[in-house]
This record gives C-alpha cells, sequence and structure tokens, in this order.
C-alpha cells in the first residue's frame, strides 16, 4: 500500500509539473498572465547583470526620488549646454556614451561609444569599459577616455580621428599649446623605473604605476613621467606610507594601486602671474589614495607646493585664479552619505600665502557627497557646477551654494542609478550644436 501511495504521489506531482509547462509555454506563446510580468521581471534583472558586469562600480543605490532636470533660478544660470559621461541604454543594451544637454534636459547631441572595436587589443587588467576624462572641441570634435583602455578623439558624427592605444584614465587637460595632459597607467605592476633600476626602495611588491603623459592634438605620447619617481625625488614618499599603512604584523603597502592619478591640470599663461610661487605650463596633480595634491614643473620635475591635510580621497585640483588652487574633497566617512563627516567639500587653498577656505557647501546649501568620483568647475558667472557622480547627479549652485539648477540620472530599474563621472559646462548654444555635421537632434535622456 505505502508503495503504491507513493507512485500515486509522484504521478500526481509529474502531472502538475506538465501542467504548468503547458500553461507556461501557452502563456509565453499568447501572452496570457502573467507572461507580462515575467518579461518585466526578465529585463530589470537583465539590464542590471549588464550593468553591473561592466564595473562594480558604476551602478549605485538611488539616492534621490526626483530625476531629469529641474531649473530652480533660469536667471541666475551660466549659459550653455552641459557635457555628461555615462552608460546608457541603446537598443536594450548598455553603452559607454557622452551627452550634450540644454537647461530641460534635453540631449541635443551624443555620441556612442564602444570600447571592444576602439581597443580590441587591450589587455589590461582592469577590463570594465566605461569613460572618464573628456574634451570637447567647438567644432564638435570630443577626445575622451575609455577608462584604463586608451584615448579617442572624435569628431561629431562619431567617426574615429585618431586613437591612443595606452591604458589612459580619468582627466583629459588641453594646454595653451593645444597638446594634453592625460592620465597613463603601466600595463602590469612593476617594482622599478630608469630612475631606481634597483627597485623603489621600501616597495618590495610590484604595484601599479602612474604615469603623466603630455599627448598631442593628433595623439601621439610626446612626453611620459613616472608618478613614484617625481614622489621619491622630492622626499613625498611618506604619504604612501600614511595611505598604505600595514596593519598588525602584515609588511608593504596594504594595496597595489599606491597613487591612483586621478587629475592633471595645466597652469596657462593668462592666469600664471596671479600664482607667484608657479610659473605657467606647470601641474597640479591629485594623487586620491596618497590623499596628496601637488603642483611640479614637469620639465624638470620639481615639486613646488604640495597639501594632504585637508582632504581625504580627493579629485580635480583647478586653477581658478587670484592665487587660489580649488580641489573637488570627496571628504569619504564610513556611511553611505557622509553623514560623519557632513559630505563632499570644494576646498580652495593659496599657496602663496598658505590660506584655505570652504566655498561649498554653506549653510544654504543642499545635501551633497559622492564617495568617489567627482568634478567640479566653476563657471564664467561665479557659480560652481558639481558632479556628485555615484548618485548620478550635476547641480549649478551659486557663490552662496543657493541650487540655481540640476539634473538627476534616471534610475535603469526603479532601485539603482548609473555613475555620472562628469559633468561640464560649455559656452555652447543649442543652435550651434545643431550646426554640426550629423546633428543627433533633440532627444529626451534615460
Amino acid at each position: 500500500m505505502a508503495q503504491r501511495a507513493s507512485l500515486e504521489k509522484a504521478g500526481f506531482v509529474l502531472s502538475l509539473g506538465l501542467l504548468a509547462f503547458l500553461y507556461g509555454y501557452l502563456a509565453r506563446w499568447h501572452g496570457w498572465f502573467p507572461d507580462a510580468l515575467l518579461e518585466q521581471a526578465s529585463r530589470q534583472a537583465s539590464q542590471t547583470r549588464i550593468a553591473s558586469h561592466l564595473s562594480p562600480n558604476f551602478v549605485n543605490p538611488k539616492v534621490y526620488d526626483r530625476s531629469g532636470a529641474r531649473v530652480v533660478a533660469p536667471d541666475s544660470m551660466q549659459p550653455g549646454v552641459t557635457l555628461v559621461t555615462s552608460l546608457w541604454q541603446v537598443d536594450g543594451s548598455w553603452r559607454m556614451g557622452v551627452r550634450l544637454l540644454d537647461r530641460s534636459g534635453t540631449a541635443v547631441h551624443r555620441w556612442v561609444l564602444n570600447g571592444s572595436d576602439l581597443f580590441p587589443e587591450a589587455v589590461h587588467l582592469r577590463r570594465h569599459r566605461y569613460l572618464h576624462g573628456s574634451y570637447l572641441y567647438p567644432n564638435g570634435d570630443l577626445v575622451v577616455n575609455v577608462e584604463y583602455q586608451g584615448t579617442v578623439r572624435l569628431d561629431a558624427c562619431g567617426a574615429v580621428e585618431w586613437t591612443l592605444s595606452e591604458p589612459t584614465h580619468h582627466s583629459i587637460h588641453r594646454a595653451d599649446d593645444g597638446s594634453f595632459w592625460i592620465a597613463g597607467h603601466s600595463t602590469q605592476p612593476r617594482r622599478k623605473s630608469a630612475a631606481y633600476p634597483n627597485g623603489f626602495p621600501g616597495l618590495d611588491e610590484p604595484v601599479w604605476v602612474d604615469e603623466i603623459l603630455r599627448v598631442s592634438a593628433r595623439g601621439e605620447v610626446l612626453q611620459r613621467i613616472n608618478v613614484l619617481d617625481v614622489l621619491y625625488a622630492n622626499d613625498l614618499t611618506r604619504y604612501i606610507v600614511k595611505a598604505h599603512q600595514p596593519q598588525g604584523e602584515r609588511d608593504g603597502p596594504t594595496s597595489r594601486d599606491v597613487t591612483h592619478l586621478n587629475d592633471i591640470e595645466p597652469l596657462s599663461a593668462e592666469m600664471a602671474d596671479a600664482y607667484p610661487l608657479f610659473e605657467a605650463g606647470d601641474l597640479a596633480v591629485s594623487l586620491r589614495n596618497a590623499h596628496l595634491v601637488f603642483v611640479f614643473d614637469p620639465d624638470t620635475n620639481e615639486v613646488k607646493w604640495h597639501a594632504s591635510d585637508p582632504f581625504i580621497l580627493q579629485h580635480d585640483p583647478d586653477f581658478i585664479g587670484g592665487g587660489w588652487i580649488g580641489v573637488f574633497d570627496n571628504n569619504r566617512d564610513f556611511t553611505r552619505r557622509g553623514t560623519m563627516l557632513d559630505g563632499s567639500r570644494i576646498v580652495a587653498l593659496q599657496p602663496h600665502t598658505d590660506s584655505s577656505r570652504v566655498l561649498f557647501p554653506t549653510p544654504r546649501a543642499d545635501s551633497f557627497y559622492t564617495h568617489a568620483g567627482g568634478k567640479w568647475q566653476r563657471l564664467a558667472n561665479g557659480n560652481l557646477l558639481l558632479t556628485e557622480a555615484r548618485p548620478g547627479r550635476v547641480v549649478e549652485v551659486t557663490s552662496g551654494g543657493r541650487t540655481v539648477w540640476e539634473w538627476i540620472r534616471p534610475s535603469h530599474n526603479g532601485s539603482e542609478v548609473a555613475t555620472v563621472l562628469e559633468g561640464t559646462r560649455y559656452p555652447l548654444s543649442s543652435e550651434q550644436v545643431a550646426a554640426w555635421p550629423c546633428a543627433s537632434g533633440p532627444s529626451r535622456t534615460n
């Protein structure tokens, strides 16, 4: 009897399974319930998997309930279009792309890139492709880094004018002579250089070596500077030790990424007279993991000034006039939204007077924090354009900290947002952009 009951039970379960299979097949074929719900869930799961595969840090929990553009004080805005870099959904797939947004959040032009096609031979271990660092010419030509894969110059139609197959990353800044200063990286960890053929003192294990590259307008490397060589030659290695101090009995740095170069900016001849300690062509450099900003002469490698104490994992030092250097201080703490240290800041320092002040936030400012990434720009009217990278937000504020405009990246699945690594305002009108060849035409961003 027991055996018969077991067989009957097994037959009943198999019958239910067969009926479920048949209904599922028919539901899928005819669109019956719950086919629409399953299709939606599948798309969301697929989008999340694709975005997460592209970069473990590129998709983040949604912070803001609103999205798109919000014009708060149109008369106080700096005119122009805003360039943003991120990942975008194109024909159901995630692609690297650049958008030019007008104040309403409408994309008046766009470029879509495929890193695999541009750099098929890239062998760097950091395989997650996204865009980081750009420069836009008035005619619509665009220079952009495919992070740790290479640099490419495109025309307004997206046609490739040249590629630089080097593991470039982070920032791109144009010098007075038309060349570019771009962050570079070793293809493999190293433990020595030409200046230190017997190894970097104190670094017994190989580490990633950041490089400062000067690149011509045609994509040729004109100069290559080893960041570790600069630190050792100027007695600044203590910042590597402080940032990567071993724990317990362990010797050596706690990470192979001992510097993490994330910005290089040249001092222009137009602004140089306001900086008594420096000369035109000197470079402001940010090393995130060393919590260090310094200015040096790229011809002699002499460091003329450095600062560390005001910053925690900072980005984007800019010469802003009057002898001041402004820095995006991520001010990273142990909390999700920076509540321990009151969020990210823009800190300005004046090297020749040893003065400092906080430009943002002010008592009138809204909450602002990104634990990694981030960019800032002082605009011609005195406003600040701030990129809150991880929450996917670009915001324009007055010098008093009041928000006049913002754009927030819409969520792709209701709970996560793709990182926006750059927001930069360019003095172009929508009409000027529309006159470029292959004008994209307006479209809402997603």
